[in-house]
């Protein structure tokens, strides 16, 4: 057929050519997923590096450019952690395919000697920051030997920076350093040595809180100095990475990796309920172990007063420090920690729960403590203090919080007699732990 000349038809061809589309191939699952996994990659380094350089570069910031929030002139507050449990997966059926991609193409990767190195690097990092917030506590006791001469004898011990005011900076540090001491002092990493105080310590738990005034460390030094923020104990699970700084080979300064083995949850402490963290980490408790999550955040400390059901466990246990805020913020603000001693639980967990009253049953009263010396015994159920029911552990510890050391508490507890339970009431004073 001879080519056309008609000048309409060539125009009509060359619009066509114009109007036609390329078509991009949809991804598949696996490229979906390859994607995801890429994007999630760079989203946890760039998270980690971000918290980290936030942790080092805060107290630094806050000293040169101020800031009333970091920096309270006073009074110091930790906001509360609300236990939380692990949220289920989705059951979107759309986002469930690709769920499975990326849970296969994580299986079938095979990590090599490199990746195994990048990872304990990245953790090394992170110890070497949040050491900064690592600090050596001695505790200087005077004495004299058989031959009358002065002799001075000093406890080591590790300490956390947790807060800073305009004034002084607070440590966490353990009770011990408090018993027979006639002088503190705190050395920072830079090897400067400054005089510090007893702010307030928990005999109960084993734990302290030091102050150092803050026109005592010199500028070069407070550079070197981290303040380790509190992190929620309550969102670690089974199988997470925490390195443990602070004394965990017995030596202030160093430090161990490891995860989390279990989480054992309502243990039951005096005037309270907790959560225990068992971790495969080295671990000195006379000398101080403290564990961070992998955001730099401090997440408890390692501890011997925790009773579990299984006390022969020989993994260190670790004190969750989103159980310990509200105690923590008394310390670190110079008040004492008001003291029932009880160690109690919610009736609906105790055999036979159908035929008691509703409250906090008495498990065992701590001897010589205030609800012991004001009457309740074993046994009994709490179902009011001062006006207010308690149901819940949560309850009674609500209560606990608006009180004060020394004050006066009215409660009602019932009471199993000969065939019945019998209601009595208790004045029961508060003392400090």
């Amino acid at each position: 057929m001879p080519e056309s000349n008609d000048p309409g038809t060539k125009l009509d061809e060359k619009r066509q050519f114009i109007n036609e589309k390329i078509v991009k191939q949809p991804m598949t699952r696996r490229q979906i997923a390859s994607r995801l996994l890429a994007f999630f990659f760079v989203a946890v380094v760039f998270g980690i590096v971000a918290a980290v350089s936030f942790a080092v570069s805060r107290p630094i910031a806050v000293r040169y450019l101020g800031g009333e929030t970091a920096m309270p002139e006073s009074s110091i507050s930790f906001p509360k952690d609300e236990p939380s449990e692990n949220v289920l997966a989705s059951d979107d059926e759309t986002t469930e395919p690709i769920e499975k991609v990326v849970q296969s193409a994580v299986e079938q990767y095979r990590y090599s000697v490199v990746d195994v190195d990048s990872l304990y690097t990245a953790l090394r990092n992170l110890a070497q920051d949040v050491d900064k917030g690592i600090v050596l506590v001695h505790s200087v006791q005077q004495e004299v030997d058989w031959f009358d001469n002065p002799v001075e004898t000093t406890g080591q011990y590790a300490g956390v920076v947790i807060a800073s005011t305009r004034r002084e900076l607070l440590i966490l540090t353990p009770e011990a350093v408090a018993e027979k001491s006639d002088a503190i002092k705190v050395m920072f990493s830079d090897g400067t040595e400054v005089d510090g105080r007893i702010k307030q310590k928990d005999q109960m738990y084993g734990m302290a809180v030091v102050s150092v005034d803050i026109n005592s460390v010199e500028e070069d030094t407070w550079k070197t100095v981290t303040t380790l923020p509190l992190g929620n104990s309550y969102t670690m699970k089974q199988g997470d990475f925490v390195v443990a700084i602070g004394g965990p080979a017995g030596v202030v300064h160093s430090i161990d990796y490891g995860l989390v083995s279990y989480v054992m949850r309502n243990v039951q402490m005096t005037d309270g309920v907790g959560r225990a963290l068992y971790v495969n980490v080295n671990a000195d408790i006379e000398t101080g172990t403290f564990l961070v999550n992998t955001s730099g955040e401090l997440i408890g400390w390692v501890t011997d007063q925790l009773q579990t059901e299984d006390n022969s466990a020989s993994m260190p246990r670790v004190f969750g420090i989103s159980d310990y805020k509200a105690a923590l913020a008394r310390m670190t603000n110079g008040q004492g920690i008001p003291y029932f001693g009880i160690r109690g639980q919610e009736v609906a967990q105790v055999p036979a729960s159908s035929v008691l009253p509703q409250g906090v049953y008495v498990q065992n009263v701590v001897i010589d403590g205030p609800a012991y010396n004001g009457g309740i015994q074993n046994g009994d159920i709490i179902t009011r203090m001062n006006d207010e029911t308690i149901v819940t552990m949560k309850d009674f510890l609500a209560v606990m919080e608006n009180q004060e050391s020394g004050q006066v508490i009215h409660v009602i507890v019932q009471r199993f007699g000969r065939d019945q339970y019998a209601q009595l009431e208790f004045q029961v004073t508060l003392g400090t732990r």
